[in-house]
């Protein structure tokens, strides 16, 4: 028996999964939040820099500033200046999905801080990533090893602490010894190999 649906029916099925979609995502995965952060309870005091405490925005801003001109300079010019929502509480933090992390980026979406990643190498670090992401694309750097993009955001980022809990320690020092073997100038057409 062959059961044959009416196109009216297709098109309706259609039209309520492309609406259910976004909200399914919205719903069962939080990073996509950083796409429209004011829906998720933070202010976007600028295109760049949302928070869920103004009165710390100027720090913010600040954090924003040095971590966006360091990554330029030292690092690789970013394309896109990436959107940062800077978490002061941990509630704020968790409804974008994330835990027990001091930071997270959503490839070249945006960044969210928590409580304890405001400071400037938590900041680099996550740019970092983002300028991962427009380099090799989201999906080149998701599909990189770990030991190059946790390594190079630990050590371009000049993270402060001078030892890591494993495995990132050890993710630091075989970025840098890969690292010293390509040099700045030939760091992105040798991570495309990776």
């Amino acid at each position: 028996m062959v059961v044959r649906l009416d196109h009216h029916i297709l098109k309706r099925l259609l039209l309520i999964c492309l609406f259910c979609a976004p909200v399914a995502a919205w719903a069962f995965y939080k990073p996509t939040r950083v796409l429209a952060p004011e829906l998720n309870g933070v202010s976007c005091v600028s295109d760049v820099i949302c928070t869920d405490n103004g009165s710390r925005y100027k720090e913010a801003a600040e954090l924003y500033d040095e971590a966006y001109e360091f990554v330029n300079s030292l690092v690789g010019a970013i394309e896109r200046k990436p959107r940062v929502i800077f978490c002061d509480s941990e509630a704020c933090f968790q409804s974008f999905g994330f835990h027990r992390a001091a930071a997270s980026t959503v490839g070249i979406s945006g960044i969210v801080i928590g409580p304890r990643g405001w400071r400037n190498y938590y900041i680099r670090h996550e740019m970092i990533h983002h300028l991962q992401a427009e380099r090799l694309g989201v999906l080149g750097q998701w599909r990189s090893p770990t030991w190059f993009k946790e390594g190079m955001a630990y050590s371009l980022g000049q993270d402060p602490r001078e030892n890591l809990s494993e495995p990132w320690q050890q993710y630091r020092s075989e970025f840098e010894k890969w690292y010293q073997s390509v040099g700045k100038e030939r760091l992105w057409e040798e991570a495309q190999k990776l």
